[in-house]
């Protein structure tokens, strides 16, 4: 640089030749500055890592796996899985922006989880509004609410009548989840009683309705779609998402006669991220890859398949405007319900 300012000293007025340009361009290219297309266009040389917020079971766990095994075989290089559940989504998030902004190290998490973040957390050690940049939201089809087999109600309203003589043990699969939000709008607009317990993830939940240790608790088909098959439990409600052929007779909220944002402005996908400072061409590319799976990967179309999700993927703008149209809402009703994470 010392020298390039010795030679700025010395520029006639009529301003550096051509040559002069292009010498400063390659010390420019030397020194790693040049703009992130163009950084980017090495990549990938080596494997990259997909952080899931979720514990095995999840459709956050299925889906990172299968869209890992389609980068893979598209991108030539081994794409890994990590599963680093907890701390409302921000274990898995903290470990990609300690991370380079380099696209080895993604993020996949329920988009719920950044949203609600700000408003469950004090101390923040990731700011999900600056720290992480979305790149793709994949869809998790219809999230039924459901009871143990032995449970005595088989309709919502049925479990609301009998929650007012006694208080219903719910398993949440993340705390401030969306499903917490529209069980505390139900108590506040039914009088219920529910005894909500947080898990990390919908397997360690699943193992106690199983079980009979609760008698309620929603979560996407991958994960529930078994026991259902199984008749470990029954749906009651379509808490997120629309009518299913895989659900017949199952009401969403609407249908069930309830209204309002908790329970008709909360869906929920997993979301795919990269850490903020990510090449634009990256994040662009990704983007694109995630789209393509749609159509060319086996693996993708039956994970959509078992979750009977049928939305497209969101990226750009679109993907913009439905952050900008939850997360608000998602931060609101949780200061509202004044829930925090432990």
């Amino acid at each position: 640089m010392s020298d390039l300012l010795v030679a700025s000293s010395s520029v006639t007025s009529a301003g550096w030749r051509r040559r002069d340009w292009l010498a400063a361009g390659a010390g420019l290219l030397g020194a790693g500055l040049l703009p992130g297309a163009a950084r980017a266009q090495g990549w990938p040389d080596k494997p990259i890592r997909i952080i899931a917020a979720q514990a095995p079971g999840s459709s956050n766990d299925a889906t990172s796996r299968a869209l890992a095994d389609y980068l893979s075989t598209k991108l030539g290089v081994p794409v890994v899985v990590e599963n680093k559940p907890g701390g409302v989504g921000m274990i898995a998030a903290e470990t990609i922006v300690r991370a380079p902004a380099d696209g080895y190290t993604l993020l996949m998490t329920l988009h719920s989880q950044p949203a609600q973040a700000p408003a469950l957390l004090k101390r923040l050690p990731v700011d999900p509004d600056k720290d992480i940049v979305p790149i793709a939201a994949i869809g998790v089809g219809p999230v039924p609410g459901v009871v143990h087999k032995d449970f005595p109600a088989r309709t919502i309203q049925e479990v609301i009548a009998y929650s007012k003589k006694k208080p219903v043990n719910v398993g949440n699969y993340a705390v401030g989840s969306g499903w917490q939000l529209m069980l505390d709008q139900l108590v506040k607009d039914t009088g219920a009683q529910f005894n909500v317990v947080n898990y990390k993830g919908t397997g360690a939940m699943l193992m106690d309705l199983y079980g009979g240790q609760i008698d309620m608790g929603a979560g996407s088909l991958a994960g529930i779609g078994g026991g259902l098959k199984q008749g470990s439990v029954r749906p009651v409600v379509i808490a997120m998402g629309n009518p299913s052929s895989k659900l017949p007779g199952v009401p969403t909220w609407k249908q069930a006669g309830f209204s309002g944002s908790a329970y008709e402005n909360l869906p929920e996908c997993n979301m795919l991220f990269a850490k903020a400072g990510t090449p634009q061409a990256l994040v662009d590319r990704l983007a694109q890859l995630v789209h393509s799976s749609y159509i060319e990967s086996e693996r993708i179309k039956s994970v959509r398949e078992t979750l009977s999700d049928e939305d497209p993927a969101l990226t750009g703008a679109a993907l913009r405007a439905f952050i900008d149209r939850t997360w608000p809402t998602y931060r609101q009703l949780t200061r509202a319900a004044g829930i925090a994470a432990s």
